[in-house]
């Protein structure tokens, strides 16, 4: 009888291992590794968002509210918790934003370490959600195309006049003259004087204590006519208020960074860089396409391809027709821009002078939409009657033909009137004012906050040359090679392209840097701004040009 005999465990272990050894090292069990939590983040909100928005109001003008509502009711919504604003919630959620960004920034900065009392802070919102509404009102009765298209480029086009004329170089070999003391005494604005001397620090001082007095007052006119008179009764709300609007968004947005000739050319030159990659992508994607069809376009002209043109020019003619009939319909049943009985409206005589309490008022009548100062200025910037007269008569001749002449379809509520002034209005929608808004928001304060800036301001004027010569080179990327060519002197060869070389292109490139010289004077600059800020106003609220802050104020709380 034989028994059978287990061999040791150990050996059997062994053996297995030695097995396990021989196989390949593909052949093993996976092993887990610990999966990385970075994947496993949040994805990063937008700061711009609506819900990143939200969350930056309720934590500025709620802090109370609970932040954290799972297991409870739905919140309530902030339009039902802050005054409104506006007519639009969305509206009202950007406007909340800028709000919530300056009082948590400069106001309750310091108030915070005075007192915990947060009541103050929803004073100032309602003070100003006052203001807002009765600024909505009074913008509906406004007619925003005749002031933005007529009224304030009539403005820009008083201020490229004035300046070529006290700047020019011809002036300083003939005589003696100072550019800004001119241009002052040719616009004269009493808070602007005197011309600030370069080196002489006293003269410039005493200027921007007018200025600063002068924009105080602009504020204090306003506020006395748009809040009611419990708010005006409150001097420390009204004077904060006044404060925040004078300095904040007149003093250092409009005057201070918008009247910057430094920062006009880098906007010129940020505009022409995106304008650049834009042409450059097209460029791309238009080379590939022509690489496709390379092999079709080498064959033979045939039969074919003439009868398939035919048919296309026919296709379009026909589309062209039909766009036209809709085009006319359409103009048919938009209403007419003005009635017999609104066709004059009360206009400062003296807003360009800079005074706000002025008796002497004329009256003006609605422009046809071809006759707006918007079309004179684009000639005007461009030297247009200077460098092309018979271009210039022959659009003048033009103009006249279609407003005076026969059919008259541009004439005041005309076919062509009604329609250009209905895709106006469609541009200037209410629809449009909260993308605006976000983006300016984006700008100014990114991630919802005060940034640093990666601009600075030139060191010298060599470098403000520089910047300025940049700028040009930027618009010369954007207008075609040809027609600037042609239009700059170059003439039709140049055109064409078989006159052109870097030397030439270099002279076109002077020639714009010329154009640019009219907003290279910052106190020149600033009679534009706040002429344009006085329009504005006169035109929102017609009791500035009548009565003086005093009058008012006297008016109000009697």
């Amino acid at each position: 009888m034989t028994t059978a005999t287990t061999p040791p465990p150990l050996q059997v272990q062994s053996s297995i291992a030695r097995d396990n050894s021989d196989r390949p090292k593909t052949a093993s069990a996976p092993v887990r590794t610990p999966v990385s939590r970075r994947h496993h983040r949040p994805p990063t909100i937008d700061p711009l968002s609506d819900r990143a928005t939200e969350a930056l109001i309720r934590k500025v003008f709620l802090p109370h509210e609970p932040g954290d509502h799972k297991g409870r009711d739905t919140p309530a919504r902030i339009d039902e918790l802050l005054p409104p604003l506006t007519s639009r919630n969305d509206v009202d959620l950007q406007l909340y934003a800028f709000l919530a960004i300056v009082l948590r920034e400069f106001v309750q900065a310091w108030y915070s370490k005075i007192t915990p009392d947060e009541t103050f802070v929803a004073e100032i919102v309602h003070v100003i959600a006052h203001c807002t509404r009765a600024l909505e009102q009074r913008i509906r009765a406004v007619d925003l195309e005749n002031l933005l298209l007529n009224e304030i480029p009539e403005v820009l086009n008083k201020h490229i006049d004035i300046y070529r004329s006290t700047h020019r170089d011809h002036l300083a070999q003939t005589v003696q003259v100072n550019g800004r003391e001119a241009y002052h005494a040719l616009w004269p604005l009493p808070f602007l004087s005197p011309a600030p001397i370069p080196g002489d620090p006293i003269s410039t001082a005493k200027q921007l204590n007018k200025e600063a007095a002068y924009r105080q007052l602009l504020v204090q006119a306003v506020l006395t006519v748009l809040l009611p008179t419990e708010d005006l009764q409150n001097p420390c709300l009204t004077a904060l208020v006044s404060q925040i609007f004078s300095e904040l968004i007149i003093g250092n947005v409009i005057t201070n960074k918008a009247s910057q000739p430094w920062l006009l050319y880098e906007a010129i030159c940020i505009v022409g860089r995106n304008a650049s990659d834009k042409k450059g992508g097209h460029k791309r994607t238009k080379s590939a396409r022509g690489s496709k069809w390379h092999v079709k376009d080498q064959g033979k002209w045939d039969v074919h391809g003439l009868f398939v043109s035919i048919i296309q020019l026919v296709m379009l003619f026909m589309s062209t027709i039909r766009c036209v009939f809709n085009l006319v319909k359409l103009s048919l049943s938009v209403p007419a821009r003005a009635a017999a009985s609104s066709d004059r409206i009360r206009s400062p005589a003296s807003t360009a002078k800079g005074g706000l309490a002025k008796d002497d008022v004329v009256e003006i009548r609605k422009t046809p939409v071809l006759s707006f100062s918007a079309w004179r200025l684009i000639g005007n910037v461009i030297e247009l009657p200077i460098r092309m007269p018979w271009l210039n008569g022959l659009l003048s001749l033009m103009h006249r033909g279609v407003i005076h002449g026969p059919g008259r379809i541009a004439k005041l509520d005309g076919v062509l009137d009604r329609l250009l002034s209905h895709q106006i209005q469609l541009c200037l929608s209410a629809s449009q004012l909260p993308s605006i808004l976000r983006t300016l928001r984006g700008s100014l304060f990114p991630h919802n906050a005060p940034g640093t800036s990666s601009m600075f301001p030139p060191s010298s004027d060599a470098e403000l040359r520089a910047l300025r010569r940049r700028a040009a080179t930027a618009l010369w990327t954007m207008i075609p090679p040809s027609v600037g060519r042609m239009y700059f002197g170059g003439g039709l060869w140049a055109a064409m392209g078989m006159a052109a070389d870097v030397g030439h292109d270099e002279a076109m490139v002077d020639e714009l840097e010329g154009l640019l010289e009219v907003v290279g004077d910052r106190y020149c600059n600033k009679h534009l701004m706040y002429s344009i800020v006085e329009l504005i106003l006169v035109r929102l609220m017609p009791e500035l040009q009548e009565r003086g802050v005093e009058d008012l104020l006297q008016e109000r709380l009697g």
